[in-house]
């Protein structure tokens, strides 16, 4: 993740590119491709595409807050992923894509939230769970099919899973009886934690992905330069028009 500049932004009807790297819609599958200098500790160049073929698109939209003022899509929560970087890595699997939106900062209207996706035998099961600043929750369960037909199910019991190094607090669903659990860190943040996450949903074995994200510990004034840090501003990137 790098900030630029606007001069480094252009974009299309199918295209978004900034700086060096761009996501490209072909009408059939979502091409990313990244060439990229990683952040400290990780100092490397980061090169390759990441292709992204959905079983369907979704047209759903799902308000997080009454005011709409933030919105979940899910726009593709079966699909297939082909993975290939410069640095050896390259990969083929099941993957998933889905963006939140939103009209204000989520520190401002949101203290904490967990979020998860996770295969099943027709589709994927979406869970999402926040809690607002104003002290409402949010809690919603949706099992959307491989052909992107949407079904809000009832949410299974809350389980706990255990804290982060950073003593994170973090929980999903689970059927009752069933203790959910770790299988994979995969990126680790004082207010931030996304890993693997096997439970049982529905009488179903799964293993997906699983996110949790304290929003009341971004807020925190010491937290904003460690940022800076991870994400690094290029400021000076220019397109060159010769090569277009």
């Amino acid at each position: 993740m790098t900030d630029r500049g606007r001069a480094a932004l252009r974009r299309d009807a199918h295209t978004l590119q900034i700086g060096p790297s761009r996501v490209h819609w072909t009408g059939s599958a979502l091409q990313i491709d990244i060439d990229e200098i990683g952040a400290p500790p990780l100092v490397t160049r980061v090169k390759g595409r990441v292709t992204i073929r959905p079983s369907a698109v979704t047209d759903i939209e799902v308000a997080l807050t009454p005011d709409n003022r933030h919105l979940w899509r899910p726009f593709a929560p079966t699909a297939r992923i082909e993975v290939d970087l410069t640095q050896g890595l390259r990969w083929q699997g099941h993957g998933y894509f889905d963006a939140n939106f939103g009209s204000r900062a989520l520190e401002a209207d949101f203290a904490t939230w967990t979020w998860g996706r996770f295969p099943v035998a027709d589709g994927a099961v979406c869970l999402y769970d926040a809690r607002r600043l104003d002290g409402s929750d949010l809690s919603l369960a949706l099992h959307i099919a491989a052909d992107g037909t949407p079904t809000v199910v009832q949410a299974p019991p809350r389980a706990r899973l255990a804290r982060t190094p950073f003593l994170l607090a973090r929980e999903t669903r689970a059927d009752a009886g069933y203790r959910p659990h770790q299988a994979m860190r995969l990126f680790e943040a004082p207010f931030y934690n996304r890993s693997l996450v096997r439970t049982r949903l529905f009488g179903e074995d799964t293993l997906g992905m699983h996110e949790a994200l304290d929003l009341r510990r971004f807020r925190s004034p010491l937290m904003k330069p460690l940022l800076a840090v991870r994400v690094p501003r290029r400021r000076g990137w220019r397109f060159d028009d010769s090569e277009v």
